[in-house]
């Protein structure tokens, strides 16, 4: 498998990869100047080992490489943590890159994230951030309708702008922007993909990245098996 479908229109796609379970192992190993051909039980426990220890470099000579459609939204919170996961203590990990599709040079028919009437959520009772339980249909129904009345709006405003010789990249200020899907590349090593996904696998994670994180393991579990496991938890 290498492409999951994500929300409504969204996707995450694995483009790339390079290194396994073994890599971690012998990047480790290496200082001793030993090198094993196949993953057997002992790797396994040095796997463990370095995990548990916090011995985090070996992991990160393994490269994936995702290809996301995501809302404005979700991307922009993913950055904000891809900026900071390499400042972040114990992981000490600068090896990411992040390529974005942008509407200075594209147009692309824009495609917006609209939730469906039984989607939409409650501020929480007891948080000044996240979300709490779902809203009745009759006012998601209303929610929805009101938003796609708003999109359109912004998307005639837009293309209106094109034709009348405006440039792409000021026409966009008239698109509703945080549901807007934007596409982009994510390359990472396998510490960084993992430390993303113990964050925004957690229950008070964003629902939308949780649900981004969720296609992010799927892909990448039957790469390396055994070092997500260890480094995200056996619960997840």
């Amino acid at each position: 498998m290498s492409f999951i479908n994500v929300l409504d229109q969204g996707y995450v796609r694995l483009v790339n990869h390079m290194g396994s379970d073994l890599t971690v192992v012998n990047a480790a190993r290496v200082s001793f100047a030993k090198e094993s051909q196949e993953l057997s039980e002992k790797d396994i426990r040095l796997i463990k080992f370095l995990a548990r220890e916090g011995h985090t470099s070996p992991f990160r000579h393994v490269i994936v490489q995702y290809e996301i459609y995501a809302p404005l939204m979700v991307a922009r919170q993913w950055w904000k943590y891809v900026i900071g996961s390499s400042h972040a203590e114990g992981t000490g990990d600068s090896m990411e890159a992040w390529n974005e599709s942008s509407r200075r040079y594209i147009t692309e028919e824009p495609v917006f994230y609209v939730p469906g009437s039984e989607e939409w959520r409650s501020k929480p009772e007891n948080s000044k951030q996240g979300s709490g339980e779902v809203l009745g249909t009759e006012k998601g129904e209303k929610l929805t309708s009101e938003l796609l009345e708003y999109i359109e709006l912004g998307v005639q405003k837009y293309e209106a702008a094109i034709q009348n010789g405006v440039c792409a990249e000021q026409a966009r200020l008239f698109l509703p922007a945080y549901g807007m899907y934007v596409r982009w590349y994510w390359t990472a090593s396998l510490q960084s993909v993992c430390h993303f996904l113990h964050q925004r696998l957690e229950h008070d994670a964003q629902k939308e990245i949780q649900d981004y994180a969720k296609a992010i393991l799927e892909l990448s579990r039957p790469l390396y098996p055994s070092s997500i496991e260890e480094l995200i938890g056996k619960s997840e």
